[in-house]
């Protein structure tokens, strides 16, 4: 399996969180032509107490937010707009992922979505980030965007923007 879930908080299993993360997370690689079998994603689904905690000492942000990952490895291409490379599948592991069940659940509430496509978006968006993707500058965005609304229609999932 490419992910490994983690739940601390209950809900994330009514959720069905190990059940959306590995088909989202596979669907990613594949888009991008990287053998998901190759690599491992841990994915945590905690609470809002728990990740604001984790922004606060990784971000110097201490309150909740939906999704937040950690690269193994530095990926960002320098180039404005540029695709990263590849990873090289020596790194077995590209990092891990945790999502807020609060915070999710109240974005897709007011969205009017589905959570399982929120947390299927929110997914693919992190697994972007352990791959180098980000959405800082402009050129950056527009990439990340494109390449999120392709592989979320291939899981099925409508345009979040």
């Amino acid at each position: 399996m490419l992910t490994d879930t983690i739940i601390e908080d209950a809900r994330w299993q009514a959720a069905g969180l190990p059940h959306l993360a590995e088909p989202a997370a596979r669907a990613t690689l594949q888009h991008l032509e990287i053998d998901p079998d190759a690599f491992e994603i841990v994915v945590l689904g905690c609470d809002d107490a728990r990740i604001a905690a984790l922004n606060a000492d990784f971000r110097g942000k201490p309150r909740p937010t939906n999704v937040l990952s950690w690269p193994s490895a530095e990926r960002a291409p320098d180039t404005p707009g540029a695709r990263p490379a590849p990873p090289d599948p020596a790194e077995a592991e590209l990092g891990d992922i945790a999502l807020a069940y609060d915070t999710c659940a109240a974005e897709a509430a007011a969205a009017g979505r589905p959570l399982a496509d929120h947390v299927t978006h929110l997914v693919v968006h992190g697994v972007l980030h352990l791959l180098g993707f980000d959405h800082v500058r402009d050129e950056d965005a527009t990439l990340m965007e494109a390449v999120e609304v392709a592989i979320l229609g291939k899981l099925g999932c409508p345009d979040p923007y």
